[in-house]
């Protein structure tokens, strides 16, 4: 029997995988509408042209004055009427100003108080105390200044970062263009839905769900996806597909066939076509991975790199958030570290866990603040996977009492940090 090959850290793994694929990062750019450019990166550092606000400005209704010009119960004329998005009069010694919020400060005046904290009347105001200097005056250059850079290069573009664009007055940016994925799956049981009904299926055939798990998670993380199907479990179509798949995307992704020593034709194929490294990483689910490279055809074309992820459901969709993630923040410069997660509560008893693996389970936070643990954590159980909200991440050998802090991961970070 061959000797089993010593597993790999999850840790060691990421670096690995974010090494290689730094070597191939994304350098071509597109200019796009800032209103087109939600969820894309950055490409360039975003500098401010102008201070904002472009001017000291009222933060509340109210009355512009002379801070040291209030005296308490006294009626002051007043003098103007400034809505936002007009400018007054220089505020004459003395007097008051009518101002809105987000209208600009007349000159003179240093201070607004809010309405609710002055009494009007015929062409008047009084104020029930003294305004300080500054009081609900929001000053220029308050939130950016000119030359800052408001977004650096490498930030992913959230609707929060595209609000700030367009503050500064950027209506085009310039961003990465959109990783371009290659998706594939081997195996002669895989079925397509539709193609055969349940009742028909044959001995030995399942559905391919895999295809659609891995296409919704790019797609949901911003890939271009393109989809090669099933493959025929032949090495001249295996061979022929991985050469194609090459062509024009950044990287490859199959699933099934990765195990350590398993005779299929994925392997040979991108070996003959590159290189391939087959892993056993120190995981449960998900130990299965194998990484490497297709080269392009043509001097000078470069490599598509390869990702071949484990078969059963669930290995597949955790490996995803373990590997798949990993190697498409390096591609786009993004971060690379792996989500820290929060401490919260276990509801549930764990006696026997795995002595050399670590545990990524299935589960939700309960309505008593607890997380839950999905009763059947089996690696081809993919109602776990829609059941859960996060993944608690369990070191090896670490048994858990109901009542312990754990380490848990939303899905949404999961998705979402790079």
């Amino acid at each position: 029997m061959a000797e089993r090959p010593p597993l790999l850290s999850l840790d060691e793994a990421q670096q690995r995988l974010v090494e290689g694929a730094r070597a191939q990062a994304i350098r071509d750019t597109e200019e796009l509408s800032t209103f087109d450019a939600l969820n894309r990166v950055l490409a360039q550092d975003l500098v401010s042209p102008l201070d904002v606000p472009p001017a000291d400005n009222s933060s509340m209704d109210g009355y512009a004055v002379r801070a040291a010009d209030v005296k308490p119960g006294e009626a002051m004329p007043v003098s103007q009427r400034i809505p936002a998005g007009h400018v007054g009069q220089a505020l004459q010694p003395g007097t008051a100003a009518r101002i809105f919020t987000g209208a600009q400060m007349p000159p003179g005046a240093d201070a607004v108080v809010m309405q609710e904290d002055a009494t009007a009347g015929e062409g008047t105001v009084a104020f029930n105390a003294a305004p300080a200097s500054g009081q609900w005056v929001r000053p220029r250059g308050e939130d950016v200044r000119t030359g800052a850079v408001v977004l650096p290069r490498g930030s992913r573009l959230t609707p929060q970062a595209l609000g700030l664009a367009a503050t500064v007055g950027a209506a085009r940016l310039t961003v990465l263009r959109r990783p371009r994925v290659a998706l594939l799956s081997t195996g002669d049981e895989l079925v397509m839905p539709g193609e055969v009904a349940p009742q028909d299926l044959p001995p030995g055939a399942i559905y391919n769900s895999n295809r659609f798990t891995l296409r919704g998670l790019l797609q949901a993380v911003g890939c271009e996806v393109s989809d090669f199907g099933i493959v025929p479990d032949k090495l001249d179509a295996t061979r022929e597909t991985v050469r194609r798949a090459a062509e024009g995307h950044d990287l490859i992704i199959t699933t099934g066939g990765v195990s350590v020593g398993e005779e299929d034709h994925v392997k040979p194929a991108v070996q003959s076509l590159g290189r391939l490294h087959m892993w056993s990483i120190g995981t449960k689910p998900g130990k299965p991975l194998a990484f490497g490279a297709v080269a392009r055809e043509g001097e000078g074309a470069g490599e598509a790199l390869f990702l071949g992820l484990p078969g059963n459901p669930v290995s597949t969709y955790i490996t995803f958030f373990l590997a798949v993630r990993s190697v498409l923040c390096a591609l786009q410069g993004l971060p690379t570290e792996f989500p820290r997660g929060f401490e919260l509560r276990a509801g549930f008893d764990l006696p026997k866990p795995d002595r050399f693996r670590r545990e990524f389970m299935r589960v939700r936070l309960g309505a008593d603040g607890a997380l839950e643990l999905f009763p059947n954590q089996s690696s081809g159980v993919l109602t776990s996977a829609v059941w859960a909200d996060g993944l608690v991440d369990n070191p090896p050998g670490n048994a858990i009492r109901r009542g312990d802090l754990v380490r848990y991961l939303p899905l949404s970070q999961l998705l979402s940090s790079c």
